[in-house]
């Protein structure tokens, strides 16, 4: 049975037993600080466990696309090497918000593995575990008792399968650990779980599951989580709710028993993978395996699937965050694709993301459906960075070479004697953080060099320390204190009233629940109610003055969202106390906000108007909406041209001058997209959507934002730049109302002092300038012209200068004056001039620094190793090949000093 096929009877399944079938969220968690990825099925629905959200829907089934990369769980380094570790997978899920427990939950699942109907798994090759009680989070707190209820109603399950009391209890095992106790993450919610394992010998008589002896005959397939509980910031727990349910079935591993396989990348759809990254390489010059995949191929394939499906879901590489993971796992696959070729520079020309093209129809579904769309935009992400990890590669190669020639001295120093050194964690840490070498890489470099191994422990205090700053990126950061608050939620009345009464209904202060703050403290106010609009899609939250009823007032800096229906208001308290359970009035800076809303209703005029002059494919990719502008990010395959710029201008002032009513309106979210509703990929939505229409006829989006109240009130539209940000997405700054005024008013002060320089008038200064470049360009060619004839008078005299050693003609000077682009001029108008075999080396300290160029057409002398001999001396830095090399940046007082170290250089290599 393929894949695709499996996951389309998952969903089938439970859709015949009430569920609905929802679509998969993004791998960017949505409004979750917890998380940097979605890693499980249950992500999307975490609000709904806690109760502050409800769905039309009390049970649910979904095929959720989940990354493990980062954070608490992190599987990178096992991909690959393993038979069913991945970053990427699809975890098939089915879910109760309360409708029903534990006594349903197992005959859905035992249903489902063994009917005919379904998968048809004879009942001899499942066993199932259950938590069978403990101290889950440490010796100070509270044992979890143990699962006897999953215990019970298994067994009943089991012997209406047709097992005797006796059997169904062999059957089921209780574990006690936290292997059958499950978390998302360190808080949130958790509970008690149930394993399905599958035994290849249907002949097994116990289970055999936790002994990893037989851990590739008996494998774990299905988790039933049974949330009962919700962990909160100080490591308690407490009931939730209502119990709910929340399963998670590998897609992979369901298939590798489905087809009979020992592992997962033996399943269709990575057999059709391995082959498509086979032929790639080997397209791109590699050499082919002919079927015999390595774990190198197993990398690449997994890898591809993690890099485009996080690209299709708007996360690009970065230097940090979620983008950071991305780059380290294309880097990752790069690495093992040149691995798998056997050729150290395959990256020379691009393949992995032509690999990526081919996955739509490998992965089918809506998956695939989601690739297709981003296909354009996926290859281009994949083929920049391709483009420049190559060049990063060869010098993490060199620096790999570096680091060696350090750790192997050191090594030398404190190793005993005849014990092979170890290799620093800290710089294998520095090669896979810089230059993408994965850890695994490293260590066959070193140990082929005689190093005993890598000094893990250091490793990965390093790596722990690059994953709390991950974590951190992600987390919500309010007066630089991350908050956590499991209380009532926050009603907003911020799109009528800028001013209103509320409760306080929690202060924090450093991240911990204050009870109070008092003056001169920073710290981060919870209220019942409020006016201040939270940042969120783009927009800056809101900033004013709290007051308390006792006197007290405080500095509102910011607002943020600390989860989807809760508002921290970041705040200086400048007098009295404000505690927690007082009442406080609410003054919105409306100034401000106002200033935010014509930005912000500017940016969807920007945005339609985009679509008129580029087209439908330039959709938003992120935006900035603050008080003085506005930045918004689009896809789009190039630079956007002045004319088209200026016409993007001239559309979203009609509509300013139009003065439109900019309506809102509450709608169920499919109407809103029947009404034509703008909806951003990646953005979550609930069932009832605000839609904001301008003219309902040019832009109607869905929005959770705060706007003018007519398109007039924007006042003035005005481009500031318009730039790259990332392949295939471009970014526009811009500003309206006095901003754009203000703006214009300086440019045409500007204009009117450049004109008077130029004396002419401002219409034609942009045609003075012209010519004068012109001009200029002119006098710089005759100049070039007169230094390459006084250059080509002296490399006569150079010539002659030059001396024979060892039967080659070796010309070594000093050229007074000359940078580095004369001294590389004049050797190689210096190659044509001497008999061969002839070797030139030249030095000059042109701009007050020492530069030196090195040619050699002799076999016995390396042009880039006599540069390195002899400008090290002066502590210049270059590069280059055997051929020709260079160096600059040296000192000048030292030139002397590196001629004649490279003079002995060449005596020497003259002889050998």
């Amino acid at each position: 049975m393929k894949s695709a096929a499996i996951r389309e009877k998952f969903l089938r399944f439970f859709e015949s037993h009430g569920h609905a079938r929802v679509p998969s969220s993004p791998l960017a968690p949505q409004n979750d600080p917890t998380l940097l990825f979605t890693n499980s099925g249950m992500v999307q629905f975490k609000d709904v466990f806690l109760g502050f959200d409800k769905r039309p829907y009390k049970t649910a089934a979904t095929a959720q696309r989940c990354l493990r990369a980062g954070g608490k769980h992190n599987d990178l380094q096992n991909v690959g090497y393993t038979a069913r570790h991945h970053t990427f997978f699809e975890m098939l899920g089915n879910f109760s918000f309360g409708e029903y427990f534990k006594e349903k939950a197992a005959p859905l699942a035992w249903e489902f593995l063994t009917s005919p109907q379904w998968l048809n798994i004879p009942k001899e090759h499942l066993w199932i575990t259950v938590f069978g009680g403990g101290k889950i989070f440490g010796e100070e707190f509270a044992a979890v008792p143990p699962d006897e209820d999953a215990f019970n109603f298994w067994k009943t399950e089991l012997i209406r399968a047709g097992f005797s009391a006796t059997e169904a209890e062999n059957r089921i095992t209780r574990v006690p650990t936290t292997d059958n106790f499950w978390m998302m993450g360190d808080t949130g919610p958790c509970g008690p779980c149930s394993e399905i394992f599958y035994d290849r010998d249907i002949n097994a008589t116990s289970f055999r599951g936790e002994n990893e002896k037989f851990a590739d005959e008996c494998v774990e397939i299905w988790n039933l989580v049974f949330m009962e509980y919700n962990r909160g910031a100080d490591g308690e727990l407490k009931k939730l709710p209502a119990p709910c349910v929340d399963t998670g079935m590998g897609l992979e591993r369901i298939s590798a028993v489905m087809q009979n396989k020992n592992g997962n990348y033996e399943i269709d759809m990575f057999l059709d993978l391995l082959a498509a990254a086979d032929k790639e390489i080997a397209n791109a010059g590699g050499k082919p395996c002919g079927g015999n995949y390595t774990a190198s191929h197993r990398v690449v394939a997994d890898h591809v699937r993690a890099a485009a499906f996080l690209i299709a879901d708007g996360i690009l590489p970065d230097n940090e965050g979620r983008g950071y993971v991305l780059r380290k796992i294309i880097r990752r696959a790069l690495i093992h694709g040149s691995r798998a070729a056997q050729k150290p520079d395959l990256g020379a020309k691009p393949w992995f993301c032509h690999l990526a093209e081919k996955l739509p129809g490998i992965t089918g579904g809506g998956a695939g459906e989601l690739l297709r769309e981003k296909r354009a935009e996926i290859s281009a992400v994949l083929e920049r960075e391709e483009k420049g990890f190559d060049k990063n590669f060869l010098s993490g190669r060199a620096h790999l070479a570096k680091k060696i020639k350090e750790v192997s001295g050191a090594g030398k120093s404190k190793s005993p004697k005849n014990k092979p050194p170890q290799f620093s964690g800290a710089a294998a840490f520095e090669l896979y953080d810089t230059y993408g070498f994965p850890v695994e890489a490293t260590l066959d470099e070193i140990l082929a060099r005689g190093f005993s191994g890598i000094d893990m422990e250091e490793y990965e205090k390093c790596m722990d320390k690059q994953r709390a700053r991950s974590r951190a990126a992600g987390k919500f950061n309010a007066a630089q204190k991350n908050v956590e608050y499991e209380g009532a939620a926050t009603e907003f009345l911020g799109y009528e009233v800028l001013e209103c009464e509320a409760k306080i209904n929690a202060v924090f202060i450093d991240g911990e629940n204050a009870k109070e703050a008092r003056e001169g403290e920073e710290a981060v106010l919870i209220l019942d109610r409020t006016p201040f609009y939270a940042e969120s899609g783009g927009q800056i939250g809101d900033s004013g003055i709290i007051r308390g009823k006792n006197g007290a007032a405080a500095k509102v800096k910011d607002t943020q969202k600390i989860r989807a229906d809760v508002w921290g208001h970041a705040v200086q308290i400048e007098s009295g106390v404000f505690s927690a359970g007082g009442l406080a009035e609410c003054e919105v800076d409306a100034p401000r906000r106002q200033n935010i809303a014509r930005c912000h209703s500017a940016a969807h005029l920007l945005h339609a108007a985009l679509h008129i002059v580029l087209g439908k494919h330039a959709r938003q990719k992120g935006s900035l909406v603050a008080a003085e502008y506005f930045r918004f990010d689009f896809s789009h395959g190039g630079a956007v041209s002045e004319s088209e710029l200026r016409e993007i201008e001239e559309i979203v002032n009609a509509q300013i001058r139009a003065n439109a009513e900019i309506q809102t309106e509450l709608l169920p979210y499919k109407d809103a997209l029947k009404r034509g509703a703008m909806a951003l990929f990646g953005e979550k939505y609930g069932d009832i959507v605000r839609t904001v229409s301008i003219d309902p006829e040019f832009s109607v989006e869905l929005c959770g934002g705060t706007h003018a109240k007519r398109a007039g009130d924007a006042g003035f539209f005005q481009i500031v730049s318009e730039s790259a940000i990332a392949a295939g997405v471009r970014r526009i700054e811009a500003v309206c109302a006095a901003a754009a005024l203000s703006r214009a008013q300086n440019a045409a002060a500007e204009l009117r002092k450049i004109s008077a320089a130029l004396k002419t008038p401002p219409e034609q200064a942009a045609e003075k300038i012209s010519a004068l470049r012109g001009e200029l360009k002119t006098a710089q060619k005759q100049i070039a012209a007169m230094n390459l004839a006084q250059t080509d008078a002296q490399t006569g005299a150079l010539a002659a200068r030059a001396e024979i050693f060892g039967g080659v003609r070796i010309l070594i000077a000093e050229i007074s004056g000359a940078d580095g682009k004369t001294l590389r001029e004049t050797v190689f108008s210096l190659r044509g001039k001497l008999q061969k075999p002839a070797a030139v080396f030249l030095a000059g300290g042109g701009g007050g620094r020492a530069s030196f160029a090195a040619f050699s057409g002799a076999p016995s002398l390396n042009a880039k190793e006599w540069l390195d001999a002899a400008a090290q001396i002066a502590g210049a830095k270059g590069g280059g090949k055997a051929e020709y090399a260079q160096a600059g940046g040296g000192d000048t007082n030292k030139i002397n000093a590196a001629l004649k170290t490279a003079k002995e250089f060449a005596e020497t290599a003259a002889k050998k």
